[in-house]
């Protein structure tokens, strides 16, 4: 073997190790930097991890979209929050089908789905008549199918990566264990607040 074919069939391996080694470093900043925003938020909001009390009546879900927070709450008491990711365009108000937008205003959380494209869900009533009838005038469908759910399936153990940007198609996303919890405390018929 030549030095010249020896020398060259080394060279591609090292740049291989090299990039492995840039997007291990990459990857491992995020998961860090997601842990401590999880954690910060956690300790910001009173959470501290403990799980939700059965004795606890959840009667609204405040979603406020500039700070990216989903709040439940029994009376004017903030039970928990949790980070969550916004439809990919998530300034202003859900407009029209496939803009991307996460709906501001006031809804029912009517009802919940086990069967999910992703980690279970839970339906929230837009559109209602406003809704629809702003699209009329603009001679557009309003969309719909808006939901509090968790990671697309399969893809749960990415929500590290993926609760860092906005994702959706106008849903409001959570983690896996994150929508388990709030499947168990929050009954259908629960209203939610969705503001800028």
């Amino acid at each position: 073997m030549s030095f010249f074919s020896l020398h060259f069939s080394k060279k591609p391996r090292r740049l291989f190790v090299v990039i492995g080694l840039g997007l291990t470093t990459i990857m491992s900043n995020s998961a860090i930097g997601y842990v401590k925003t999880a954690s910060s938020d956690a300790k910001s909001t009173g959470n501290n991890g403990q799980p939700i009390s059965s004795t606890v009546v959840i009667d609204k879900v405040f979603v406020d979209k500039s700070d990216h927070i989903l709040q439940l709450l029994s009376g004017d008491k903030v039970i928990k929050s949790y980070r969550i990711a916004l439809g990919d365009s998530p300034v202003g108000h859900k407009q029209q089908q496939g803009d991307e937008r996460t709906p501001v205003g006031a809804y029912i959380l009517d009802y919940k789905n086990e069967n999910s494209i992703a980690h279970r869900s839970i339906h929230i009533s837009y559109p209602n008549a406003a809704d629809k009838a702003r699209a009329r005038s603009r001679g557009v469908h309003p969309g719909g199918d808006i939901m509090i759910h968790g990671q697309m399936n399969g893809f749960g153990h990415l929500a590290w990566i993926n609760q860092q940007r906005d994702w959706t198609d106008g849903c409001i996303a959570v983690t896996d264990n994150e929508m388990d919890e709030i499947m168990a405390a929050v009954k259908v018929g629960t209203s939610i607040e969705i503001v800028e």
